[in-house]
């Protein structure tokens, strides 16, 4: 499991990729890439990484479930996945 500063960095960034967002597709339209330089770096959306978002694990996201691969596997077995089931043939 991620520690909860890194998660919390995670969100964090999120949150500024949505506050600039609008601003940064306005200066990317203009092509002013000076005024690109100077909103914060963690404002671009190449600086986002995907995480679980229950464990904060980095590797093995599924982006259809917004979960880890262990994390999935774990609730699919449980049953918490609706649709989900183990594949027999």
């Amino acid at each position: 499991m991620a520690r909860e500063s890194i998660k919390a960095r995670e969100r964090k960034r999120e949150k500024m990729v949505a506050r600039y967002a609008k601003k940064r597709a306005a200066l990317k339209a203009a092509g002013d890439y000076q005024g690109l330089d100077k909103l914060p770096r963690n404002a671009s959306p190449v600086r986002l990484h995907n995480r679980c978002k229950l464990t904060g694990r980095p590797k093995g996201y599924m982006r259809k479930f917004g979960i880890s691969r262990v994390t999935f596997r774990e609730m699919a077995s449980a049953g918490k996945i609706p649709g989900v089931t183990k594949a027999s043939w």
